[in-house]
């Protein structure tokens, strides 16, 4: 009888801490899932097309940066890159919200006072803003890139040191990963330039070299023919947005004559669509016995000799 009375008042005194604040700190942690769960859900949402030709809900009164030419499913495939990027980013920040939130609201259930918490964020965030500048300065460098839409996850850009692929934008890093497999980590408040080689579209250009004895008009003709046919392969015809365009002689040095064509390409696809061009052309000057500068100083060194 004693035992059951003892263990009865036990339990009415620490009711309060085996049951309802258990109860209760269970709740708020099921309600911040729930929230973040459902603020996430609508940022897909915002983010997501619709259909095809449809602009995500979030990038409508942000400034659209692609020229005017470019194809509309050029267009579309951008808009939803640079939404996805914003996502992520606005995803993050949701999360580290959610989290101080829910801790906050643990911390009263368990009875600290969070009051002093709160009152001295000022005092905080003044603190911070002397000792965590950087911090500070990569975070809003990050965001303005974001809304100008200077770079998102999958571009090629060049930000000075690193040249590669942007493979994530995060509230105060960027990740770029080079041609040689190397992942830099680009802070976005030292960023000062970003050289975007995937917004709109790429040109590529081809140089080619010939020998002084060569017939420039005939060299034109031979590789913008050999070009021309290439462009229209299954390989590249897809990257090839206009019409190559034989520019002529771009240079003269005392080893050759150099000749230039250029092409409007899908963004990222310039590089693929050069070797094709060059090694179309190059079959074609050695088809047509359209010399090469090495063939010319040979010759000529024969001749000396």
């Amino acid at each position: 009888m004693f035992s059951s009375l003892l263990a009865f008042e036990l339990t009415e005194t620490n009711r309060d801490w085996l049951i309802h604040r258990p109860a209760e700190i269970a709740i708020y942690v099921v309600l911040a899932l729930a929230l973040r769960f459902t603020l996430h859900r609508l940022i897909d949402r915002m983010t997501r097309q619709r259909t095809a030709t449809d602009k995500p809900a979030m990038l409508r009164p942000l400034r659209e940066r692609a020229p005017r030419g470019i194809k509309e499913v050029m267009a579309n495939e951008r808009r939803a890159q640079r939404a996805t990027t914003i996502g992520s980013v606005l995803k993050s920040a949701v999360s580290i919200v959610v989290l101080i939130w829910g801790v906050l609201q643990i911390l009263g259930i368990l009875g600290v006072n969070v009051a002093p918490f709160i009152a001295s964020a000022g005092v905080i965030g003044l603190a911070l803003g002397f000792g965590a500048q950087n911090l500070v300065r990569d975070f809003l460098s990050g965001m303005f890139m974001l809304l100008e839409d200077q770079y998102g996850v999958g571009d090629v850009v060049d930000l000075g040191e690193a040249v590669g692929t942007v493979e994530t934008v995060g509230l105060r890093v960027t990740t770029i990963r080079d041609v040689n497999g190397t992942l830099w980590y680009c802070r976005n408040g030292e960023i000062v330039r970003v050289g975007n080689m995937s917004q709109g579209y790429a040109v590529a250009v081809v140089d080619l070299p010939i020998a002084h004895a060569a017939n420039v008009q005939r060299a034109c003709e031979v590789a913008l023919d050999a070009i021309l046919e290439a462009s229209r392969s299954d390989a590249i015809e897809a990257d090839v947005l206009e019409t190559p365009e034989m520019l002529g002689v771009n240079a003269v040095t005392a080893e050759s004559v150099t000749l230039r064509i250029t092409a409007r390409t899908k963004p990222g696809r310039q590089w693929a669509v050069q070797r094709t061009f060059a090694r179309a052309a190059l079959a074609a000057f050695e088809k047509y016995d359209i010399d090469a500068p090495y063939l010319s100083i040979v010759s000529a060194a024969r001749m000396d000799a």
